[in-house]
């Protein structure tokens, strides 16, 4: 009987060992970091790697902490220049967290919590090379104060944005693309003005009631889906001449809203107008390619919007055209439209 009882208190020993190594086994893995020799360490630096992340010898300039569960930013060593920090839960981040950092490249903060009120005003300031901010899917209520100069792509989409003070992005000259989509953004005024070298702007799913006023020259493709825009200004396209993307589908935009030749621009490649209250297809340049109409309130197929004249020698460069869930069928499509229309590769009606 004693040798059973013996038996039984070495296998529950035996148990409880094995319940605590499984539980332990995550810091282990972690502290085996510090027992390699120093062969394994890219130029002896992987020991300065905080716990909670991985830094490859492969990949020397990089920091992979993301997905951990993380609560705050971690130590980021002096060589790192390659931060993620994605899928977590840091809701902060305090001043002189990256001050030993400041050869960041690319920093990757999105699908966190961040709180604009937990985030220092100085945080970023001294970033002198940071050139990618991702900073989509928080809570964030303003754009952060104090944005490197050097930023070339902000992403800041799928927050809680409501405003855009005039000196927001004050100075940013290299910024090329800025996501400000699935905000509550009403009005960005002047904010956009000194941004030279932006190119890509998207302000998808926000409460803009007009087109923003001031845009920088070289912009590319303005994407404005899913507002409240009512209106376009006559002269919107001829002050912005290189913009060729265009998107505007899902506003509340009507005939009376839209100049008579406002589209018909030489430099718009593409068009999207789907889902508003349009009744006529607008007029247009010969040289777009791309042209979205679907589910509005089409009632005539104008072939004047697309040919002013129709004959062998001039024709649209149209090559998709969607008009489909309107008030029109293919019976309307004139026979002069295979002239007109002679490069589309897909119509829908």
């Amino acid at each position: 009987m004693r040798a059973a009882v013996l038996l039984v208190a070495a296998c529950l020993l035996d148990l409880s060992s094995a319940q605590r190594f499984s539980q332990l086994e995550w810091l282990a893995q972690l502290r085996s970091r510090w027992r390699r020799p120093q062969a394994l360490w890219a130029d002896g630096r992987d020991q300065d790697c905080p716990l909670e992340c991985d830094c490859p010898a492969k990949f020397p300039a990089a920091m992979y902490c993301h997905g951990r569960n993380l609560h705050h930013v971690p130590y980021v060593p002096s060589h790192i220049k390659y931060v993620y920090l994605q899928r977590n839960e840091i809701t902060g981040i305090q001043d002189g967290v990256f001050d030993n950092a400041t050869n960041l490249v690319w920093l990757v903060l999105f699908q966190n919590r961040l709180n604009s009120d937990k985030i220092g005003k100085n945080v970023f300031g001294k970033l002198r090379h940071l050139e990618r901010l991702y900073l989509d899917h928080n809570e964030l209520s303003h754009v952060p104060s104090n944005l490197p100069k050097s930023i070339t792509e902000l992403r800041l989409g799928h927050n809680q944005i409501s405003k855009i003070h005039a000196k927001t992005f004050e100075g940013m000259t290299e910024l090329a693309s800025l996501q400000l989509h699935a905000n509550v953004i009403e009005d960005v005024g002047g904010a956009f003005k000194g941004l030279k070298s932006l190119a890509i702007l998207d302000m998808r799913k926000n409460n803009l009631r007009k087109m923003p006023e001031i845009l920088p020259g070289r912009l590319h493709q303005l994407y404005l889906g899913s507002n409240k825009i009512e209106s376009i200004p006559a002269d919107f396209l001829t002050m912005h001449p290189k913009l060729q993307f265009l998107r505007l589908s899902s506003n509340m935009l009507t005939d009376k809203g839209i100049p008579s030749n406002v589209f018909n621009v030489s430099t718009l490649v593409e068009l999207d107008l789907s889902h508003n209250k349009l009744e006529r297809i607008p007029m247009l340049s010969r040289n777009l390619e791309y042209l979205y109409l679907q589910a509005n309130r089409v009632k005539e197929f104008s072939l004047s919007s697309f040919c002013s004249v129709v004959d062998m020698t001039n024709y649209s460069k149209l090559r998709v055209l969607r008009l489909d869930a309107n008030k029109i069928s293919a019976r309307d499509i004139p026979t002069e439209a295979i002239y007109c229309l002679r490069l589309a590769a897909s119509i829908n009606v």
